[in-house]
């Protein structure tokens, strides 16, 4: 708005200078040549004046803003999804935090089978085979069930118990066929044949150790006694 008023008060000047030179030139057409006599003046026109001008003052429309949604449902979390927050109290007493309770229940169980062994070295003989034999019945899925059943035969025939020894193998070698222990119970539990004075019954299972294990160490020692029984 100011620079229009500007521009229209320069043209406004303009307008006035030329109106002044128009009446100058006017008069001096007008003006009688020396001698003539000098009629009256005539009255002076009015001179141009500046129109009013109508001053516009714009104002920025002041409009709210469009309303926002501010309101959100509350929705009650389900049980389901509150059990991944919540651990059972049985959990968070048994197991530190920064140990998962099956690794805690690990370090543990191997514990008692290391104590157990170590009571049939250190003479607790009667001690360690309760205690592996137990382990082994208590914790059938332990990667040392097995062993457990082992140790727990040979403790049995320390004790010259050579009928549950052979009864502790028997479990041995049907329970964990694929175990890491079975050869070696093999072997023993044909021990125990012999010394139960059941040497068709050992040499069957020298012979199966033979067919089904060739080429292992097991396999060679049942080979050797295999030949020494045919003296």
């Amino acid at each position: 708005m100011r620079e229009t008023q500007a521009r229209l008060e320069k043209r406004l000047e303009r307008m006035e200078l030329h109106a002044s030179v128009a009446q100058a030139r006017n008069a001096t057409a007008a003006a009688p040549a020396p001698g003539a006599s000098t009629p009256p003046a005539a009255a002076p026109e009015p001179a141009f004046t500046t129109p009013e001008l109508t001053v516009v003052k714009l104002k920025p429309r002041n409009e709210p803003a469009p309303p926002l949604p501010t309101r959100v449902a509350v929705v009650e979390p389900s049980p389901d999804d509150m059990e991944m927050f919540i651990s059972p109290a049985a959990e968070s007493d048994s197991a530190p935090a920064d140990e998962p309770k099956e690794q805690v229940d690990s370090i543990v169980l191997d514990a008692l089978f290391d104590q157990a062994v170590a009571a049939l070295r250190t003479g607790n003989v009667e001690g360690g085979v309760e205690r592996l034999l137990g382990f082994a019945q208590e914790n059938p899925r332990h990667p040392r069930a097995d062993n457990a059943l082992y140790f727990g035969g040979l403790g049995q025939m320390g004790l010259k118990d050579y009928a549950t020894a052979a009864k502790s193998f028997e479990r041995l070698i049907a329970t964990y066929p694929a175990g890491d222990a079975v050869l070696d119970g093999m072997l023993r539990l044909a021990e125990c044949r012999l010394r139960l004075d059941q040497k068709e019954d050992a040499r069957a299972l020298y012979t199966r150790i033979l067919t089904q294990f060739p080429g292992t160490a097991a396999a060679n020692q049942a080979e050797q006694r295999l030949a020494s029984l045919s003296h």
